[in-house]
């Protein structure tokens, strides 16, 4: 069976043998990000670890994008939505806002969580179960919703 990793090691010979520079640089960058965090923790990782490292990436490009298109840079703006877009294929499909919204639900009725001050132990909860499946920020959100009612 192959491996996240690998598919993305495919990807990279493809996007060499087409001499596509946006894509190679884009998927050399998310191989570095997996391979710095091999060496340094000593493991060789799954498929949750790589989605992860994706999920980080998008988030500094999404981050990155907002402070250029705020200083008027829109030769950088379009470089990081082009790697971007090269990241966001390697996600898993994710879930809508109602489904995160129902599963945060299920959630603080697990845990009988009630009021702002339990939103550090349902948003560990919702890290664990949701990581990977869903953007953070729509989970984060729907936790203080449910939390606050």
């Amino acid at each position: 069976m192959s491996t996240l990793k690998d598919r993305i090691t495919d990807d990279m010979k493809a996007a060499m043998r087409a001499k596509d520079a946006d894509r190679l640089g884009a998927i050399r960058m998310l191989l570095a990000a997996c391979k710095q965090r091999e060496v340094d923790e000593r493991i060789v990782l799954d498929d949750t670890a790589v989605v992860a490292i994706v999920d980080k990436l998008i988030k500094q490009r999404k981050d990155s994008i907002t402070a250029f298109a705020a200083a008027a840079r829109t030769d950088l703006v379009d470089k990081e939505t082009a790697e971007l877009k090269v990241l966001e294929a390697y996600l898993p499909q994710r879930l809508s806002a109602d489904e995160v919204n129902t599963a945060v639900a299920t959630l603080v009725a697990e845990l009988g969580a009630a009021g702002p001050g339990d939103m550090g132990k349902v948003m560990g909860a919702a890290k664990a179960r949701l990581a990977g499946k869903a953007d953070m920020g729509l989970v984060s959100a729907a936790v203080k919703q449910a939390l606050a009612q």
